[in-house]
């Protein structure tokens, strides 16, 4: 392969909802770029795409493929990205390292919802669009259903650069009105024929010639000045404004496909060629990489698929982690279409390629040239929606679950792993159930484990919403020295003006300070400890360990083995014996007077409640909104965007488990959803009442 440079490198992400065809259209554009010579199709399992065994048990993109085509002396990077929410970290990591993005839309369904999260999240990485409108050969194709979609979605700023001639079964060419040709094509080989615009469509073409010249005008001021004396643009000037329209998004060109039958395929690629937007790097720089994306392939191993950030990538060279230090070799460097790999010797600045067996190559990270220093940051990708537990079925086989968890991590950093020292569980989590499924399925197959998964605990949280005192002796002579410590505590809840006056006892008393600290809780909240005894009752030395013993007990609240936060500690008196006294004694007696004082001050169980907004059809708005309150969801503002409604709740954590698969049963799969951690509330009486008599019954098994 030749080596080419920024300017004749385009890096494109395929995007689109489920369906839509990006696999079909990946593998046209590869035909047409002449790395294959024979097209493959999901339904036979042998595209370029779509190479993974669980790909192809489920026809569908679940990790995001790296391709190329070569064409009319330039490289185009291909990304095709997964269309559904679930494996939504693909096309994330693709937004980082691509300048430009193929929306492709199904002519059968227009904008779907799925579309609609994949612009949001084109919009937020400001990455140009041109739009494929895909399938034009489909029985339920409809032209002027996709573009009244698609302007209701992007308004005024689409711009037809197409038009079919018919649609459906016949769908054989189309009308450009950048080219002022008609192609019409012979065969589904992309055979394709240049001819002039048929006359009863040259009105059409007119009429969508000057909205095009219109459109491209408004984005450059000499092309505007012109445009006003001359009222016309030549191709290259109207290609010019374009380009600028798309780099700044103020303009999405629409394009007419059927990958299936190669139909206007290559014509997409010379539009991509002539007016996306190349690579801003600097071949000048020391040698830097980008790592965004990790695979393992049976009898190869870790692959690690990078973009070339600066200067110019050689095999054999070193590179350097600039944050770890850790130096890697190149051994050698490869130019990637799914699992074909061509070996080259360099890849300038803007170019993509792998390697494989890196020690340290993981996703996000950067390698640059030793003592350069080149960094770059990380992508961050979206917060998990559905998490469960997960454990081995055989227990001897936990560590081998680890161990492979952490690899599927590795590989696919939108799966969260993670052992909860509270919960006393793995917590797995990932973008949704048909993602965690994915994770099990690798489990089984890939590492030959059984696993179970199930429903995670909560992570409740205790305090307490009343006054209370209580005292607390611990004595133990057994032979030689004993053990003596008394302590007299009142506990009320960390919250408004600090109170020193208190009746303890049927007496009003007032506590004065002698010391205090404020401990900041790792698990959240604070604990306020105040040392207000007089009269020399306990040394100043023990009161660190009367703390030590209050803080143990908030480690495992006394209501359900829960955190303890949010509550202020009074030590206002107790004894000690001048032999027997000793630090133990004090942990114990403030740990246990703690505990006797919680029980009685009105103790709460906290959960956590979550932010979840939600984005319907309108015509499923109301079996949300049900659902929700049925998950003691308390609704919030309700908002319409383009035809959908936007739902806001605050919904208890313990409500949420597969709220993503409920979803998506509700509405038939065309709603999606974002959940964040808001705050801690009391729960209910009724469902307190129910944890505790579960805590107890728990208590009475492990007896």
């Amino acid at each position: 392969m030749k080596e080419y440079s920024k300017n004749d490198i385009r890096n494109v992400v395929l995007l689109g909802a489920t369906k839509s065809g990006k696999t079909t259209l990946s593998e046209a554009m590869l035909f047409e770029g002449k790395v294959i010579d024979r097209r493959g199709t999901v339904e036979d399992k042998n595209t370029v795409s779509d190479n993974n065994e669980l790909e192809k048990l489920n026809q569908r993109s679940i990790y995001a493929t790296p391709l190329y085509a070569e064409f009319m002396n330039k490289k185009i990077n291909i990304i095709d990205a997964p269309g559904s929410d679930d494996f939504i970290g693909g096309a994330v990591a693709a937004f980082k390292v691509c300048e430009n993005g193929i929306l492709v839309i199904n002519a059968q369904q227009g904008v779907e919802v799925g579309t609609r999260g994949l612009l949001r999240y084109a919009d937020n990485y400001n990455i140009p669009l041109v739009i494929a409108v895909n399938q034009l050969d489909g029985d339920k194709a409809d032209w002027d259903m996709t573009l009244a979609s698609l302007k209701e979605e992007l308004g005024n700023k689409i711009i037809p650069i197409q038009f079919p001639t018919k649609v459906g079964a016949g769908f054989d060419g189309f009308v450009d009105v950048l080219t002022m040709k008609y192609y019409h094509f012979k065969d589904e080989n992309g055979t394709r024929e240049d001819l002039d615009i048929p006359a009863d469509l040259q009105d059409q073409a007119e009429l969508a010639r000057q909205e095009l010249i219109e459109k491209a005008a408004e984005f450059d001021d000499t092309l505007m000045e012109k445009f006003f004396e001359e009222g016309t643009l030549t191709e290259d000037e109207i290609r010019a404004g374009l380009a600028v329209g798309i780099k700044n998004r103020e303009v999405f060109p629409i394009l007419c496909v059927s990958a299936k039958k190669d139909i206007g395929v290559k014509r997409l690629l010379e539009f991509t060629k002539n007016v996306s937007v190349a690579p801003e790097v600097d071949d000048t720089k020391p040698a830097s990489l980008f790592i965004y994306q990790n695979d393992v392939e049976p009898h190869v191993g870790e692959v690690s698929y990078f973009k070339v950030m600066s200067g110019v990538v050689t095999a054999g060279s070193e590179y350097e982690d600039p944050k770890s230090f850790n130096k890697e070799k190149f051994s050698n460097v490869y130019v990637v279409a799914g699992n074909k790999r061509e070996p080259v010797q360099s890849l300038h600045a803007g170019d993509f390629g792998c390697a494989v067996k890196l020690k340290n190559g993981k996703a996000n990270t950067t390698f640059s040239a030793p003592g350069s220093g080149i960094s770059y940051d990380k992508i961050v990708f979206p917060a998990p929606k559905y998490r469960c537990a997960i454990k081995a079925k055989v227990q001897q086989d936990e560590q081998k679950l680890g161990d492979a968890l952490k690899k599927i991590s590795n590989q696919d950093p939108t799966v969260v792993v993670e052992y909860s020292k509270e919960l006393r569980q793995t917590i797995l989590s990932g973008n949704g159930e048909q993602h965690i499924n994915m994770v099990k399925w690798r489990l089984n197959n890939e590492f030959g484990l059984n696993v179970e998964l199930f429903a995670p605990k909560v992570p409740y949280r205790e305090t307490i919403t009343k006054v209370a005192n209580a005292q607390y002796r611990h004595k133990k002579q057994s032979g030689g020295a004993g053990q003596f410590g008394e302590v007299h505590l009142l506990v009320c809840p960390a919250e408004g003006e600090l109170r020193t006056k208190f009746n303890i006892d049927g007496k009003d008393t007032q506590l004065n300070v002698k010391t205090s600290e404020v401990v900041d809780l790792e698990w959240g909240g604070k604990l306020e400890f105040y040392n207000c005894v007089v009269g020399g009752a306990i040394d100043l030395g023990f009161m660190p360990a009367i703390l030590k013993g209050i803080k143990e007990r908030m480690v495992e609240g006394p209501l359900t083995g829960s955190y303890a936060r949010d509550i202020r500690v009074f030590v206002y008196d107790g004894k000690m014996h001048p032999v027997d006294s000793k630090e133990i004694a004090f942990i114990i007696a403030g740990r246990n007077a703690f505990k006797e004082a919680f029980r009685n001050a009105g103790p709460k169980i906290l959960e956590p409640i979550y932010n979840v907004e939600i984005m319907t059809p309108g015509e499923y708005q109301g079996a949300v909104m049900s659902d929700l309150q049925n998950r003691r969801g308390i609704l919030g503002d309700l908002g319409a965007d383009k035809g959908f409604s936007i739902l806001k709740a605050r919904v208890p954590l313990a409500e949420l488990y597969r709220y993503s698969t409920v979803l998506s049963s509700l509405t038939s799969g065309s709603a999606t959803f974002t959940m964040e951690f808001a705050d801690y509330q009391p729960v209910p009486s009724d469902v307190q009442t129910k944890l505790l008599a579960e805590y107890a019954a728990q208590d009475t098994e492990d007896e």
